[in-house]
């Protein structure tokens, strides 16, 4: 098994935590990045400019059928929902979803569809919780799920509900989860998600 996307669900005091996680990624990590933040309708336009002066990988906002590619970060554009269908994006104006549009829930959902057991499903700050059922879809088809400690989050809300519907694999401080994604970015065999479980020395469930 190896992991071939990672996704990442964001609400309030998300840019910043979004920046520290994005900042610790390699130019050469090997999977795609895709971020739902929410945004309000009126939000600045220039975010990927803002986010990518703290990251190696180039940052955009995908078009409908643009192919995904590995070693990119996606950002889900304001107003629109962003899905994965195959290896491509397709966006969406249906309604929003817990109030949000672009939606956490949404986005992972169709990660876990497309992807599967091959998912990395990554949730930080937020103010509601919005992302948690995605989560635990990312779970139900096999994925992973790497969730902020909500004790250092600036809105403990989100990681809080992601931790109680999807049973988190890991609960890390915001600094160690740009390095756990980068090992699990090398991980190949299921003897070696073993090993990397029992290495933990920040293993969660309730942690």
């Amino acid at each position: 098994m190896s992991f071939e996307i990672v996704v990442v669900g964001a609400s309030t005091g998300g840019l910043k935590a979004l920046q520290t996680l994005l900042s610790g990624l390699p130019a050469e990590f090997s999977l795609p990045v895709v971020i739902a933040q929410h945004r309000g309708n009126d939000s600045d336009s220039g975010l990927c400019e803002y986010l990518g002066k703290s990251s190696s990988l180039p940052v955009s906002e995908p078009d409908d059928k643009e192919p995904l590619l590995s070693g990119n970060v996606y950002l889900a554009a304001r107003d629109y929902h962003l899905l994965i269908e195959g290896r491509s994006f397709a966006l969406s104006t249906v309604s929003p979803v817990r109030f949000a549009r672009p939606s956490i829930d949404v986005l992972f959902e169709s990660a876990a569809d497309a992807f599967g057991s091959q998912t990395i499903g990554v949730v930080l700050t937020g103010a509601n919780t919005d992302g948690a059922s995605g989560a635990a879809a990312i779970k139900s088809g096999g994925g992973m799920i790497v969730v902020q400690d909500p004790n250092s989050a600036d809105c403990r809300d989100l990681p809080a509900a992601a931790i109680a519907q999807a049973s988190a694999d890991w609960i890390l401080p915001l600094n160690q989860i740009a390095p756990h994604l980068i090992a699990l970015s090398k991980l190949r065999t299921p003897a070696e998600l073993l090993q990397q479980e029992v290495a933990e020395t920040v293993i969660c469930h309730g942690s």
